[in-house]
């Protein structure tokens, strides 16, 4: 239908005789009939790619708001025992005793060797703020036990041989100073604003299953999401930061500068989540890539309109799992994450 009326519309430019028509125009329709002919299965061709040949396991998934918001528990169980433990050498057990729900204990962990008083301040203000998280989404949603978690250096050391490429000797300990502990927090909250960033836009209703919270004010799924997404994008930038302001020194005893260890932190997330670049490092390695392209700075990772990355749960899983399946616990999570999202990974 659409390139026969543009073959009626070049028979009334050129007069409509039947017939009479001379060979540089038939020429010509012939040629514009063909390149529309192409033109359309191109478009057509490239519709179906776009729509059907995308990864299913890359696409969001359905679930309803309180599990949406509950999966984000996992990430903050993790980001608070690890900055806990790190900055004041005890977890929630100890410091907020109930919020664990009973669940097991972490693997591991232990005060770190905080060298510079700035990163220490900062790291215990984010211990505290995790925990505030803890409260605000279980009093909003209910919640369920802590999942087991290891915090261990072990685990850590097994995630920075992968970054690596071989086994880094002395094996990578999160815990030696302010530096190493920068880099191992870099790996946290970033995915934990990657998947507020992707729940905030699908919640089936933002002003739905609201509690009282503090104040008596009425707070819904869509503004907690919001509010938690501000301070994760928060942590996340002032960690680039302080990692930033260091970025050409080299990690001794490593062979790798601050730069190149958030590259090849970067790197790995993007692997392991398998869709696609959602990840960068501190430095660019040229100004195409950077804001507008006009820099090779990256202290705020972001898309070509300088958005944030969003990622879906099971990214996310692949994570925090190291295995790069959803379905795979490990990493961080020895048994899986927990709430309804999690485990229905796991159950498939």
């Amino acid at each position: 239908m659409f390139y026969s009326l543009i073959h009626a519309s070049i028979l009334v430019l050129f007069g409509c005789k039947k017939l009479t028509m001379s060979r540089s125009v038939f020429h010509f329709m012939t040629t514009a009939s063909l390149f529309l002919h192409a033109l359309i299965l191109s478009l057509t061709i490239h519709r179906a790619i776009s729509v059907t040949d995308a990864p299913k396991y890359c696409e969001p998934i359905t679930a309803n708001d309180t599990d949406s918001v509950l999966f984000a528990l996992n990430v903050e169980f993790l980001e608070a025992e690890f900055f806990l433990v790190g900055a004041l050498g005890r977890g929630l057990d100890s410091t907020n005793p109930g919020y664990s729900k009973g669940g097991p204990p972490p693997i591991g962990g232990q005060k770190a060797l905080l060298d510079d008083p700035v990163v220490a301040r900062i790291m215990e203000e984010f211990a505290y703020q995790e925990v505030g998280h803890i409260r605000a989404i279980t009093r909003t949603f209910g919640g369920y036990q802590r999942p087991l978690l290891d915090i261990s250096r072990e685990n850590f050391a097994r995630f920075f041989n992968k970054i690596a490429g071989y086994s880094l000797i002395p094996p990578f300990n999160p815990y030696a100073n302010s530096i190493n502990f920068l880099l191992a927090t870099y790996f946290i909250p970033y995915l934990g604003l990657n998947g507020y960033v992707g729940t905030l836009p699908r919640l089936i209703d933002p002003n739905s299953r609201r509690s009282l919270i503090y104040t008596c004010t009425l707070r819904g799924a869509g503004q907690l999401v919001a509010e938690l997404m501000a301070i994760e994008g928060g942590q996340d930038a002032v960690v680039r930061t302080l990692l930033y302001k260091k970025a050409n020194e080299t990690v001794v005893p490593y062979k790798f500068t601050v730069a190149e260890f958030t590259n090849l932190i970067s790197a790995r997330r993007n692997f392991l989540g398998g869709c696609g670049n959602k990840d960068e490092g501190i430095i660019l390695p040229n100004q195409k890539l950077g804001a507008e392209n006009q820099t090779t700075s990256n202290v705020l990772s972001a898309d070509p309109n300088s958005l944030a990355y969003e990622r879906t749960p099971a990214e996310i899983l692949r994570n925090l799992y190291g295995s790069g399946s959803e379905s795979k616990p490990g990493g961080f999570f020895p048994k899986g994450a927990n709430g309804a999202i999690a485990r229905r990974y796991l159950t498939g």
